[in-house]
C-alpha cells in the first residue's frame, strides 16, 4: 500500500507540477483572456448585476427543462467551495509561504476566462437525456463539438471516479474527522448521517439539488465570511502586514516569514497555482455540468455567471481563510492543512474556533458532495443513459460511508490524480472549440447593443 501511495504521489507531482497542468491550465486561461479581450474585466460589473438580479433563496423549482441561472451558479459554487477553501489554502501557505496566495489570485484571474469558455460550450452543446431532461457538460461538447467519442468517454470515466466516488469519499472523511475532533462524534455515525442526507438530495433529482444549493450556498458563505471578518477586524492592525507578507512572499518567500517557511519562488508559484486551480476548478471540466442546465437566452450569459463563481470561491471565501491565518499569527512552519485553519480560528475565536471550522466544513464539504454527485450523474447518463443513475446513487452513498471510516493517504492521492487526468480532454476541447466561444460572445454583445439603442 505504501509503495502504491508513493507511486501515485510521484505521478501527481508531475501532473500538478511546473511542467504539466500548471502551465497548461494557466496557458489556456491566458489564451482566452486575450482572445475574449479580458472578458473577466470588461463584463465583471454586468455579471455581478445579473447574478444579484436573479438572487433568490426560493426560486422556481428546477425541472426537466433545467434550473434558473442563479440555481446553476449556486450548484457550481457548491462544488467549488469545499475543503479546498479551508484546508487547501492553508496547505498552499504552509508549503509555499504567504506568496502562494498571490499566485492563487493570478491563477483565478485567468481561470475566470477559462470558466467562461467552459460554461458557454456547455450551453451550446447541451442536449436531452432519454427521459427528456436537459443535460450537458464536457463529455457532450467533446463528442458533439470536437467529434471525439473516445476522448469524451475517457473524461466521463475520470470524473465519475474523481468526483462522484473518490472525491466524495475525501469530503466525508474531512467532515467525520472534524466532528470527531470538535464534538467527539464517532466517524461511522457521521458517515451514515452524511450518506442519508445525501440520499435525500440525490433521489429528489435536479429539483431538490437546485433547492438545496440555492439556500445552502449563500448562507454558508455568509456564515464563514462573517466569522472570518470578525477575526480579521479584531486584529485590524495586522491587515496591512498580512498583505505585505503576500506581495513580498510572492517573490521572496523567506523574507516574508523570516525564514520560518523554507520555500522558494518556485514553491510559492507551484502550490499557489495548483491549490488555487484545484479549489476554483477552472479548466478541470467539473462546473460546466451545472452551467449546462441553466435557463438563459444566450450561452454567454451563463459564461458571465461562471466568472462570478470563480471570484466568490477564490477572492472572497479562500482569501478569508488566508487572512485569518496571517492576522492571527498562526503560521508556524510546522502546522498545515485543516489543522492550521483550526489553529487560526481558535486563536481568533477561542475554544469556539475549532467548532466553528467543523460547522463550516460540514456545510462546505456537504455542498461539494451534492455538486460533485450531480456532475458525476451527468456523465453516468452520457455513458449508460438514465438506467445507470440509481446504481450510481447507491455507489456514491457507499463511498461516503467508507470515506468517513478511512483516512488513507492513497485515497487523497488518487483523488488528485483523477482530478488532473480529467482536465486534459477538457482543455483540448476548449482550445479546439475556441471559435464557438468567440461567436457566442459576439452574438451576446450584439444583442446587448441592439437592446440599448
Amino acid at each position: 500500500m505504501e509503495e502504491l501511495t508513493k507511486l501515485v504521489s510521484n505521478i501527481n507531482s508531475f501532473i500538478w507540477g511546473m511542467y504539466c497542468l500548471i502551465p497548461l491550465l494557466c496557458g489556456v486561461g491566458i489564451y482566452f483572456t486575450i482572445r475574449l479581450r479580458f472578458i473577466q474585466v470588461r463584463k465583471f460589473g454586468q455579471a455581478v448585476r445579473m447574478l444579484f438580479g436573479d438572487l433568490s433563496l426560493k426560486g422556481k423549482r428546477a425541472d426537466k427543462h433545467g434550473m434558473s441561472s442563479f440555481q446553476s451558479v449556486a450548484t457550481a459554487i457548491a462544488a467549488q467551495v469545499g475543503t479546498g477553501n479551508l484546508a487547501g489554502a492553508a496547505t498552499a501557505i504552509a508549503m509555499g509561504g504567504p506568496g502562494a496566495i498571490f499566485w492563487m489570485w493570478i491563477a483565478a484571474f485567468f481561470g475566470m476566462a477559462t470558466i467562461f469558455a467552459e460554461a458557454v460550450l456547455a450551453q451550446v452543446y447541451r442536449t436531452r437525456d432519454d427521459a427528456g431532461h436537459i443535460t450537458g457538460g464536457p463529455a457532450y461538447y467533446i463528442s458533439n463539438g470536437l467529434g471525439s467519442h473516445k476522448l469524451a468517454v475517457f473524461f466521463s470515466v475520470s470524473i465519475i471516479i474523481a468526483l462522484g466516488c473518490i472525491g466524495n469519499m475525501v469530503q466525508s472523511n474531512s467532515i467525520a474527522d472534524a466532528f470527531r475532533t470538535a464534538f467527539d462524534v464517532p466517524p461511522l455515525v457521521m458517515g451514515v448521517i452524511i450518506a442519508a442526507c445525501g440520499a435525500f438530495v440525490f433521489f429528489g433529482g435536479i429539483g431538490r439539488i437546485a433547492a438545496v444549493t440555492e439556500k445552502m450556498v449563500p448562507l454558508m458563505a455568509l456564515l464563514y465570511v462573517i466569522g472570518g471578518l470578525f477575526v480579521v477586524l479584531s486584529n485590524a492592525d495586522q491587515i496591512i502586514p498580512a498583505f505585505k507578507m503576500i506581495f513580498v512572499g510572492a517573490f521572496d518567500p523567506s523574507a516574508a516569514t523570516g525564514g520560518i517557511i523554507g520555500a522558494g519562488v518556485k514553491e510559492a508559484i507551484r502550490y499557489g497555482v495548483a491549490r488555487g486551480l484545484f479549489s476554483n476548478e477552472a479548466g478541470m471540466g467539473s462546473t460546466p455540468h451545472a452551467h449546462a442546465v441553466a435557463k438563459v437566452k444566450y450561452p454567454a450569459q451563463q459564461g458571465l455567471m461562471g466568472i462570478v463563481s470563480v471570484f466568490i470561491d477564490t477572492f472572497i471565501v479562500l482569501n478569508m481563510t488566508a487572512l485569518v491565518i496571517f492576522v492571527t499569527g498562526a503560521l508556524d512552519g510546522t502546522t498545515t492543512g485543516i489543522a492550521l485553519t483550526q489553529k487560526a480560528f481558535s486563536t481568533g475565536l477561542g475554544a469556539f474556533g475549532i467548532k466553528f471550522v467543523a460547522i463550516c466544513l460540514l456545510f462546505f464539504a456537504f455542498s461539494t458532495i451534492v455538486g460533485w454527485y450531480f456532475f458525476g450523474e451527468q456523465n453516468v447518463k452520457y455513458l449508460f443513459g438514465t438506467r445507470g443513475v440509481t446504481p450510481y446513487r447507491l455507489v456514491v452513498m457507499c463511498f461516503i460511508v467508507m470515506g468517513s471510516l478511512l483516512q488513507v493517504n492513497l485515497v487523497w492521492e488518487l483523488a488528485d490524480m483523477f482530478n488532473g487526468l480529467m482536465a486534459f480532454p477538457n482543455l483540448i476541447a476548449l482550445i479546439g472549440l475556441a471559435k464557438v466561444v468567440s461567436k457566442a460572445l459576439d452574438e451576446f454583445e450584439q444583442a446587448n447593443l441592439a437592446e440599448n439603442k
